[in-house]
């Protein structure tokens, strides 16, 4: 599922050097052909289910036709429901003693590891297995590990999903907290000031809002052993919400839709 973009060359421009700073380097520097991700995590997830929610499991999510709108709240500031991509978003299995036969083995040809399955390629295996994962008794079998926000598989469109940012100035959320100081500095060159404050808010020392954890940090470790790279995270200080960009490897990533 893409993101259909209409943005403005001027918000384009805005966005492009505000990420530059957050990556460190130019947008231009990172393979144009590779397959970005940004996936939305945390404590919160667990905490409040959203990572089990049905709306995951719709064959409609699943296939891609249809986002997950989950009003997470994650900022508490009024900002529109979270989209997610379920067929690209990664499922975790647990026990699956009583799966259906087959279900098991076919689910593991299908994996990236372990027991991690794209939601794309477990559609299919649902439906010829017959099974409903929002049925009770898959309660606590299953959940969704790597849940993707909704973009068009580019750089600048993860980085615009991670942090949170829409089709133009009016996306800007009134978020209020200090970025520390080494952040401080780098964004004063994002000159306007409501874009300024929002990115700030993801590059706090942890007392309030996010800390900018940069490349190469943060929790994972599945998709990193699988030849991903972790290019920024951003991580709240009690591990209640963070949010990660990924370049994926060939192994992990689907092909990007033409």
């Amino acid at each position: 599922m893409n993101h259909e973009s209409t943005l403005s060359d001027d918000w384009r421009r805005q966005l492009s050097q505000a990420f530059e700073i957050m990556l460190g380097s130019p947008l231009a520097t990172h393979s144009p052909d590779a397959d970005y991700a940004a996936y939305a995590g945390g404590n919160v997830f667990d905490e409040f289910g959203y990572d089990s929610d049905p709306a995951w499991v719709r064959p409609e999510a699943l296939r891609g036709a249809e986002p997950v709108v989950l009003d997470c709240g994650l900022f508490d500031q009024g900002e529109p429901p979270s989209r997610f991509d379920a067929a690209l978003s990664i499922f975790e299995f647990g026990d699956l003693d009583e799966a259906p036969s087959g279900f098991a083995a076919d689910l593991a040809e299908v994996a990236i590891a372990g027991g991690l399955v794209r939601g794309a390629e477990l559609a299919p295996l649902l439906e010829r297995h017959g099974v409903d994962l929002a049925d009770p008794v898959w309660a606590g079998r299953w959940y969704v590990a790597y849940p993707r926000l909704v973009s068009d598989g580019t750089l600048f469109d993860a980085m615009r999903a991670a942090l949170t940012l829409g089709d133009g100035p009016e996306s800007v959320l009134p978020l209020e907290a200090d970025a520390n100081e080494e952040w401080a500095a780098a964004l004063e060159a994002v000159a306007d000031p409501g874009l300024r404050a929002h990115l700030s808010y993801f590059c706090t020392d942890g007392s309030a809002g996010l800390m900018h954890l940069g490349a190469n940090q943060g929790s994972d470790e599945s998709l990193v052993a699988q030849g991903s790279s972790v290019l920024a995270t951003w991580l709240e200080g009690q591990s209640q919400v963070e949010f990660t960009v990924f370049r994926l490897s060939d192994k992990v990533a689907l092909p990007r839709p033409a």
